[in-house]
């Protein structure tokens, strides 16, 4: 073994600082999001954050922390946007109310990709109803029915990405 080598084993640092620091280089010059590499009981997970968006306060704000990697906010790309209709086209929207994205995720019909949907166009629904989850950081969210009344329209597709306020379904009531 060199020395190199003896050095980073003995400290504990199995990957050793400049190779993640090349890694983090390659990250960044490709479409990389994500990378787990794994030697014997240790394990490298690097992922890329997103941008997240700033949100005013009032009152005193502390410093952010500093990352001990920074790595460049990957670009940030639109996940629904309204594209212009012909002039004259006109699309009818059920009269209701619609249920809207709480949170930024990826949104599930089903518990499960074997297991039925919640609800489907034409199901009646209560107060308090699960109508879907959205998965947002690892985390399954339930999303709970505010209103009573049928599903008229459900506007997104299982395991596609959903922004915060974006409608999901339209329920008319009773």
């Amino acid at each position: 073994m060199n020395d190199a080598t003896t050095e980073s084993t003995e400290s504990g640092d199995d990957f050793g600082l400049s190779a993640v620091r090349e890694l983090l280089r390659l990250m960044n010059q490709t479409d990389i999001t994500e990378i787990l590499i794994e030697r014997g009981d240790t394990k490298l997970h690097v992922k890329r954050a997103m941008a997240v968006p700033i949100v005013a306060t009032t009152g005193p704000v502390s410093p952010p922390l500093a990352p001990a990697v920074a790595l460049p906010p990957a670009p940030v790309q639109p996940l629904f946007t309204s594209q212009p209709l012909p002039e004259g086209t006109h699309v009818a929207m059920p009269a209701g109310h619609t249920i809207a994205a709480p949170m930024v995720g990826t949104f599930y019909a089903a518990t499960s990709p074997k297991d039925s949907p919640f609800v489907q166009e034409g199901d009646e629904i209560h107060i308090g109803d699960a109508v879907g989850i959205i998965e947002a950081m690892k985390m399954m969210n339930e999303i709970e029915s505010e209103v009573s009344g049928r599903i008229a329209r459900i506007l997104v597709k299982n395991g596609q990405p959903v922004e915060y306020g974006q409608p999901l379904m339209v329920v008319e009531p009773l």
